[in-house]
């Protein structure tokens, strides 16, 4: 099939790789022109504009979105809706809320533009490994674009989730589950360091050891290990940790049908405090973010907090 990609960013950039790889054709524009450049090199068509991606695909034209949630992804859609035809169709791959899902397909609809929701999951691995999709949006679409999914994902790897907002829905809650997941590591290797045998012990064999048939086995200990590897205390990093806003969202929903989930809150009140004071148990956080998904991480406290 042929596919525009709009971004070219951690994810963007190797989901475009992949997807080449799989005989698709991909058009790929970044507001970067250096990172198109790269693209072409790759075996990709590059377009400098929006207009001209649109211009080098064929009807229906399938664009693929992956810059950042909020007025990034309005911006891009109002735009697109002056270029698009009726028939064309547009995949939201980031981490938008989902319900911003729901106001894009009511406003997209009268111009006649399909919409599916992706919530993609696989950080910088997603290339080599292949990206967990959670999508979203109608049935017939998500059928139409399943050579996409599949060259993308590794087996059962993707799952149509149901009517719009449902894929980023699920991907939401996901990440809530990462922010728990994430905060009992970084507190148990804290307990670990702070113990009598802490000073005697290689934090990346135990990460090892752990992932050894043990009941709390996992990727994220893949990565401890691989981070622990490269700075056994994380002394390069400070244990400052950012949100992107899935984790509020999945606190808020827990909220709105009085589901208890003082994991994913207490995880993300976690973040909050790590820009107050750094402990060990935020810069494994740290560093596992950094791991996995390419995100940045700081030499010290940055002076003000980040927004998500």
């Amino acid at each position: 099939m042929k596919i525009g990609m709009i971004g070219l960013g951690r994810m963007g950039m190797n989901m475009a790789r992949r997807l080449l790889k799989g005989g698709h054709k991909v058009v790929a524009y970044n507001r970067t022109p250096d990172r198109v450049k790269e693209m072409v090199k790759a075996g990709a068509r590059g377009a400098y504009s929006i207009e001209e991606l649109v211009k080098k695909l064929i009807p229906p034209r399938i664009i693929w979105l992956m810059i950042p949630a909020g007025r990034p992804v309005d911006e891009h859609i109002n735009l697109l809706k002056g270029l698009l035809r009726r028939g064309d169709i547009i995949v939201d791959g980031g981490n938008s809320f989902y319900k911003d899902d729901l106001r894009q397909k009511r406003e997209l609809k009268s111009f006649g533009i399909h919409y599916l929701d992706v919530g993609v999951s696989g950080g910088v691995w997603g290339l080599k490994i292949g990206y967990c999709l959670m999508i979203g949006g109608d049935k017939k679409i998500y059928q139409y674009l399943e050579p996409i999914f599949k060259t993308l994902a590794p087996k059962d790897g993707y799952l149509y989730c149901g009517e719009t907002g449902a894929g980023h829905f699920v991907k939401m809650v996901h990440n809530g589950i990462e922010y728990g997941m994430m905060a009992a590591y970084g507190e148990g290797f804290e307990i670990v360091k702070e113990s009598p045998f802490g000073k005697n012990l290689d934090f990346s064999k135990v990460a090892h050891l752990w992932n050894q048939g043990s009941v709390i086995r996992s990727w994220l200990l893949e990565l401890a290990e691989g981070a622990f590897k490269k700075d056994k205390n994380l002394s390069s990093m400070a244990g400052y940790v950012e949100d992107s806003g899935e984790g509020r969202w999945t606190v808020q929903q827990a909220i709105d049908t009085a589901v208890p989930a003082p994991v994913i809150t207490a995880s993300l009140f976690q973040r909050f405090r790590s820009r107050q004071e750094q402990t060990f148990s935020d810069k494994v956080l740290a560093a596992l973010r950094q791991e996995f998904g390419g995100h940045r991480v700081f030499k010290s406290k940055p002076k003000r907090n980040a927004p998500p």
